[in-house]
């Protein structure tokens, strides 16, 4: 395992790239607790302050069509455009300073959401061409890895800027951690060629990257099993202030357990790429979903001990399918169609987390947690099953191109 991350982090463009995911994403989990925290101190509203997670995930509905915008550029250029519109959209930022002028923000995250989708799939895209098909595993769990750690420390250095100098000071320092990104992806010598002119539309050619995610045998049992395992993770994660206060802690305890999540999720991060090798893409994002599983029924146990070990295996399996089938995705995609099946492949996986929590808020105010969170880990082994039961080709041991 460690050659095989040691032979991903000496690629000059691989290593580039996930430093510039590392320092965006920084302020990307910074500015997205500041924002709501933001509206809150404003305003007091609950509602208000909700609506900031509204406005950054409403533009994933659109994310196939948003994607399909990597396929038609160059992908460094695009990535590079992004990164410094998205600095200069956050300086916006310091005007925000009474319930009037939150039409700004709102508009801001907005917009953020949409330039994510749209930098997630050219680097789905440029990755590929960076580390090679064989090592996108290891790829994108280091990514995860990364990704993960970042929601441990940045959250609470953003808290404590905001606290100290407002959140003008925060989206400032978002502003700059793009820019920084920037000219990271500068300095990449992936050697790109220039998009061939498609005769179709935008419709079009967003239909062509859904037709081929949804005919793919290798990409549907993964990517379907994303999205039903993030529904049910969002309605579990909608029943963890119920879990605490079942076992008699104070709603701060629910910190303490993330905490462990994320803990968990850097660890496989980092093991994704060699038990994939392994054990193959599917029958890794089905171990995943089955260790989530054993995950909610821990929580639904009043004990501290078991709720502590749910949130370790939950951090330990929820990843395991993402990874898997963003990896079957580049791994089992034309490079020219990579940039809107990624988009599309994001769109199914993480957006019915929103939905689940919705879901859950109103479920956990009618059926018992220890009821619900059972039938949750029953459900889960029913989204596993099909990943067992299909045949997975281990990856291949080519050498990645440089």
């Amino acid at each position: 395992m460690t050659s095989t991350i040691t032979r991903v982090l000496r690629n000059r463009d691989a290593s580039l790239c996930l430093a510039a995911v590392v320092v965006s994403g920084f302020g990307s989990s910074a500015m997205w607790l500041v924002s709501g925290i933001w509206v809150k101190e404003l305003t007091g509203s609950d509602g208000l302050a909700a609506l900031c997670t509204f406005a950054l995930w409403a533009p994933a509905l659109i994310g196939p069509l948003l994607g399909t915008i990597a396929d038609r550029t160059r992908r460094v250029p695009l990535l590079i455009g992004t990164n410094l519109a998205l600095g200069a959209l956050l300086t916006s930022l310091v005007f925000v300073d009474s319930p009037a002028t939150l039409w700004i923000l709102y508009t801001v995250l907005f917009l953020y959401g949409a330039c994510g989708a749209v930098t997630d799939a050219a680097e789905a895209a440029l990755v590929t061409a960076a580390v090679g098909k064989d090592l996108t595993g290891d790829f994108n769990g280091l990514r995860m890895s990364a990704n993960e750690g970042m929601k441990l420390i940045a959250p609470l250095a953003g808290a404590g800027l905001f606290a100290a100098f407002g959140g003008a000071r925060v989206a400032l320092l978002d502003a700059a951690t793009f820019v920084l990104a920037a000219g990271m992806f500068t300095l990449l010598r992936v050697r790109e060629d220039v998009p061939v002119r498609a005769a179709s539309g935008w419709r079009a050619q967003t239909a062509e990257g859904a037709r081929h995610l949804w005919n793919s045998p290798q990409l549907r049992p993964l990517v379907l099993a994303g999205g039903l395992t993030m529904l049910t993770s969002g309605i579990s994660g909608a029943a963890i202030y119920a879990v605490v206060e079942g076992l008699g802690r104070s709603p701060a305890y629910t910190g303490v357990l993330y905490v462990v999540q994320g803990a968990g999720s850097v660890a496989v991060g980092v093991a994704s790429g060699t038990l994939m090798r392994r054990f193959g893409g599917r029958r890794f994002g089905g171990a995943g979903i089955a260790l989530t599983a054993l995950a909610v029924v821990l929580h639904a146990l009043p004990y501290d001990a078991t709720a502590l070990a749910g949130s370790l295996a939950n951090g330990l399996g929820l990843p395991c399918v993402l990874i898997a089938g963003m990896t079957a995705v580049q791994r089992e995609t034309p490079q020219a169609l990579i940039g809107r099946v990624a988009a599309t492949a994001n769109t199914l996986m993480f957006t019915p987390t929103a939905v689940g929590i919705a879901m859950g808020a109103a479920l956990v105010e009618t059926v018992d947690y220890r009821v619900l969170l059972p039938v949750l880990a029953g459900a889960r082994l029913l989204i596993a099953a099909p990943l067992f039961m299909s045949r997975s080709r281990p990856a291949t041991s080519r050498r990645p191109s440089a």
